[in-house]
């Protein structure tokens, strides 16, 4: 922290997408400044150029190339390239892919060294970054690896959290991996997640089925009866978990209302629901890591790429969300740290 603000940093994302368009939105409310130190990873030509193209003539910002040189009155822009870069709007192209690692690259080093607090990164194409050298599914995998932890993918809104036993992961190969040992992990990571980064003493965990209707007693697939309620019934031993629920019924009826939490057992299981549910609004946060991470819900929005007319209010709820669970953490912090001693109460005698 800095002068008691939070050091927000960005990855820029795809160039050819809509994250610099969304980023340069969000950070040219003067009323950011007020709360946190804004640090883009990018460079001073990029950031001018769609400056220009978005018309926010009177959007400043401090380039630097040390953290020494921080402005805490209005965003920085961190020079981690310095060659003017091809920009193709609404087009995967391997240049745009190569930036968006660079960018990517050197946010994390930042927050592994603790030179920025928090992370909020802009969309990346996976195809294109990887053909750039980036070997991970996605950024909750490469986070994973660089920053030592099990990461649980964890979509946020106001009243809905919803996590992913599976993420990035071929549908094919996702049985393989419900296992009551995996579900048990990713349940006391919610569990965890919710307690420390969201402030719930007590969170209430909702547990779907991986198969139609739950498994139907094991008509419609054993994984429920082998795998996921052994682990529900471990889990209760110290926790409020519930479940298998039919991902269908569960959502129809809006049961999710009533908790938490929710564990779902893949990606689209998870994530259909929230983005309909939740889209303008809705936060990717990498749960179960040291360092907090959190993203927009949508993709790199190419269709939309250079028409001015990208909405920034989920990238915005991210770098709120960022700030916000980096000052519950600490607060946790705190109070762990100083707990009262116990005291046994005696009484006179009568």
């Amino acid at each position: 922290m800095i002068d008691n603000k939070i050091v927000v940093g960005i990855s820029q994302g795809d160039l050819n997408g809509i994250g610099l368009e969304i980023i340069l939105k969000t950070l040219s409310d003067p009323a950011l400044s007020e709360i946190c130190v804004p640090v883009l990873f990018s460079s001073q030509k990029t950031v001018s150029y769609f400056r220009k193209m978005l018309g926010l003539e009177d959007f400043n910002f401090n380039p630097i190339r040390d953290f020494n040189q921080l402005h805490t009155k209005k965003p920085n822009v961190f020079i981690c390239y310095e060659e003017e870069v091809t920009i193709e709007m609404g087009k995967p192209t391997l240049a745009s892919g190569k930036y968006a690692k660079l960018s990517l690259e050197s946010a994390t080093k930042a927050l592994f060294d603790k030179k920025i607090d928090v992370l909020v990164t802009a969309p990346i194409n996976k195809h294109n970054i990887q053909e750039a050298g980036f070997k991970y599914p996605g950024h909750t995998e490469y986070l994973g690896d660089k920053l030592d932890g099990k990461p649980l993918m964890l979509l946020c809104s106001q009243d809905l959290r919803i996590a992913v036993v599976t993420g990035h992961l071929a549908l094919k190969n996702v049985p393989q991996q419900i296992t009551t040992e995996n579900v048990l992990t990713k349940i006391t990571q919610l569990h965890t997640s919710l307690v420390k980064d969201f402030g719930i003493r007590k969170p209430k965990i909702a547990v779907l089925g991986l198969n139609p209707h739950a498994g139907e007693n094991g008509s419609m697939g054993d994984e429920e009866n082998t795998a996921i309620i052994p682990a529900i019934t471990k889990a209760k031993e110290s926790m409020m978990v519930y479940g298998p629920y039919s991902a269908d019924g569960f959502f129809g009826n809006h049961t999710q209302s009533q908790f938490d939490g929710v564990l779902a057992m893949y990606h689209d299981q998870g994530l259909i629901p929230f983005k309909t549910l939740a889209f303008n609004n809705g936060v990717n946060f990498t749960a179960g890591l040291d360092f907090i991470r959190t993203s927009p819900d949508h993709g790199t929005a190419y269709e939309i790429a250079g028409k001015q007319i990208a909405d920034e209010s989920s990238f915005r709820e991210a770098l709120y969300m960022a700030i916000d669970i980096y000052r519950t953490r600490h607060l946790n912090e705190e109070i762990s740290a100083n707990p009262l001693a116990f005291s046994p109460i005696k009484r006179e005698r009568g």
